[in-house]
């Protein structure tokens, strides 16, 4: 049985994600990478209901993350359970997500969090 993975890299948004006022208040930027294991519904895939659409994906994704949230590990769960709740093809999903601009003093670099989950 074959396994198709699909991937979105590098998405950018300007979001209000953070447990600090000023993140509450500024916002950061951030930069998701998602990828999406399943099993072809068909051998040979030749139309976009025989795989999970990226479009949709995004949308989804976009729209969550315009929805504050404290913890970035709590974002994260939620929208791989999203993923696999209206994917039902969906095997597993695994979400990173980098803040660009930490609210840390004299830092210099970006944190981030993975988190993956499979089909039980």
């Amino acid at each position: 049985m074959a396994l198709l993975t699909i991937h979105l890299h590098n998405l950018r948004f300007h979001a209000y994600h953070g447990l600090y006022e000023q993140e509450k208040v500024s916002g950061n930027e951030f930069e998701v990478n998602i990828s999406i294991k399943h099993f072809p519904v068909t051998e040979k895939i030749v139309s976009l209901e025989q795989t999970i659409n990226y479009a949709s994906v995004y949308m989804f994704v976009k729209q969550r993350m315009q929805q504050p949230t404290g913890l970035l590990e709590t974002l994260a769960q939620e929208i791989c359970e999203a993923i696999l709740q209206q994917y039902h093809h969906a095997e597993e999903v695994s979400f990173s997500i980098k803040k660009l601009y930490p609210p840390i003093i004299n830092f210099e670099g970006s944190v981030g969090i993975t988190f993956e989950m499979k089909r039980s």
